[in-house]
């Protein structure tokens, strides 16, 4: 009797992805999709249904955060192992997606190949993460090194959430309605953003993060 393949469902608010995601998983003897989500309440209602082996995952999700679907796959459903597959920088969201309780993360620019490596990786319960963030972290834990970004690194993830969408040119109601929090939970979000980084004004948090947001296109 054959061994079955293993159930993949994707997560990801952008079709042409899905649908070549999928297309690479169903090319796989092994693999097989299962289901697909573009936000994570439709991801988690999908995996409860589906219940899947792995869940491959980005960080910027319709209406939410892929970093908080992580958190909350791992609370209501432990035995689903998640691989984050992003355009977002690993040395600063890889290490978060991992506390979140990720099992892997992959850069959308590598290769489909490296896709599948991962998959098969963490279907063997090991954990998956590219040679230059297994040397970054290695240094880490031996020298107490910094992160890359030692100043974004000191916010919250939902603090770095806001942070990114204002960078996006999102304004305070609109990140209010794509978090689901009142416009008073945003704003107090912003004070301790401008804390942490030493900001003196609104003004200069929104330059800020439209920099970074720059910065973090052109890698």
């Amino acid at each position: 009797m054959s061994k079955p393949k293993a159930r993949i469902f994707l997560v990801d608010d952008h079709a042409m992805v899905r649908e070549w995601l999928a297309n690479l998983i169903d090319q796989q003897p092994d693999m097989v999709v299962c289901g697909e989500a573009e936000s994570p309440a439709q991801a988690l209602e999908g995996i409860a249904a589906k219940k899947p082996d792995i869940a491959i995952v980005d960080i910027a999700l319709k209406d939410g955060s892929g970093i908080e679907l992580i958190k909350n796959v791992r609370a209501q459903r432990p035995s689903v192992a998640v691989i984050v597959l992003s355009m977002y920088d690993e040395e600063l969201y890889a290490e978060r997606a991992m506390r979140a309780g990720a099992r892997g993360y992959v850069m959308k620019r590598e290769t489909a190949k490296k896709v599948v490596v991962a998959v098969r990786r963490v279907l063997e319960g090991e954990l998956y993460l590219s040679e230059r963030l297994t040397a970054l972290f290695a240094a880490k834990f031996v020298d107490g090194k910094a992160t890359v970004a030692p100043t974004i690194d000191q916010l919250s993830d939902r603090e770095l959430e806001v942070f990114q969408l204002f960078g996006e040119g999102h304004e305070t109601r609109q990140i209010a309605e794509k978090l689901h929090v009142s416009m008073k939970t945003v704003q107090a979000y912003c004070a301790r953003i401008k804390e942490k980084l030493n900001l003196g004004s609104a003004t200069e948090l929104l330059r800020e993060a439209v920099r970074w947001h720059e910065s973090q296109q052109r890698k």
